[in-house]
This record gives structure tokens, C-alpha cells and sequence, in this order.
């Protein structure tokens, strides 16, 4: 009865975007519905964002987390639809949105633990050269030779008087 009134256009709006939000599978083995993903969301890229905190301000990791995680933040707050969420961020379901906030919280907690930041400038790694033989089944990837041509035009630049100097290096013609 509730389908034909809505399919038939006597159900109000209300009861269309009801019967729209439902999700009855992620279509993921082992993956289930999360009835409140937005507010799961919203939770978990806020905790995230508070997190990432802990981690120094001009590290690389830092900045790439809070970008994407405010990006999706926003989204979040936006929109109301579980669809359009998925839409707009482009990058799965809502669900698999869900893990992926679990695990980059996993992640920080890991990252501050390990503090790779926190190497000093003069800490000097040991190198340790193995000349064990490739076994001829492992592929090598050599770099194929450069032409001729390239090692004549750098003797030339090499040998250029207006570049040792300082001055600008020469312009290419074409």
C-alpha cells in the first residue's frame, strides 16, 4: 500500500525521500549497511582532524589527511543524502567511506607512534651493499642508452664559457 501510493503520486515527499534513503546491500560480501553512515562520517572525520593534530605541522602526511578529511567533512555536512555523498566524494560507498576513516585513525595513532618526523639531520643510515646474484628468472630493468646526441649537447653546455660564468643559460631555437 505504501509503494502504490507513492508509485501512484499520493504519497507525500516526505514518505518518497524515506522510501529513496533506504539501502538494502553494499553489494560487498562482508560489508554491511550502516543506516546512519552520515553521522558515522561526520564523527569519524572530525575525530580525525583532532588526531591529526598531534602530528607537526609542516609534514606532508599532515597536510594531505586534513585536506581530504575536511573535503569530505564538508560534504558531509552538506549533503543529507547517502547517495549524493557518495557522489560527490567519488570514492566508493558510504561504507567503504566508513572503513577507510577507521583505518586512517588506525593509521595517525600508528604514524605517532612511530614518529618518522623525528629522525635528526645528522643521522647518518647504514648502507648495506649486497652483491648476491640476480636469479635469472627475476626481471632486470636496465635504462635503456641515451643517444649519442644528448652526451655531444651536454659536452657542449659543459664547455660553454657564458654559463660558467654565471650568465643565463643559451636559449633553444626553433
Amino acid at each position: 500500500m505504501f509503494l502504490r501510493r507513492i508509485l501512484t503520486g499520493g504519497g507525500s515527499l516526505a514518505a518518497l525521500r524515506a522510501a529513496r534513503a533506504v539501502k538494502d546491500t553494499t553489494g560487498i560480501v562482508g560489508l554491511d549497511v550502516v543506516p546512519n553512515a552520515r553521522e558515522v562520517l561526520i564523527g569519524l572525520y572530525t575525530r580525525t582532524l583532532k588526531e591529526i593534530e598531534s602530528v607537526p605541522k609542516d609534514e606532508g602526511y599532515r597536510k594531505a589527511v586534513e585536506s581530504f578529511t575536511n573535503h569530505r567533512l564538508q560534504i558531509c555536512q552538506e549533503e543529507d543524502d547517502w547517495k549524493r555523498i557518495e557522489d560527490r566524494i567519488g570514492c566508493g560507498q558510504v561504507e567503504e567511506l566508513i572503513e577507510e576513516a577507521e583505518d586512517e585513525l588506525k593509521l595517525i595513532s600508528k604514524m605517532i607512534e612511530w614518529d618518522p618526523w623525528g629522525v635528526p639531520d645528522d643521522y647518518e643510515c647504514e648502507v648495506i651493499e649486497d652483491d648476491t646474484p640476480i636469479p635469472k628468472h627475476v626481471p632486470q630493468h636496465r635504462p635503456v642508452a641515451l643517444p649519442e646526441e644528448f652526451f655531444k649537447t651536454l659536452d657542449a653546455v659543459k664547455s660553454d664559457p657564458a654559463l660558467q660564468s654565471g650568465d643565463a643559460p643559451p636559449q633553444v631555437k626553433a
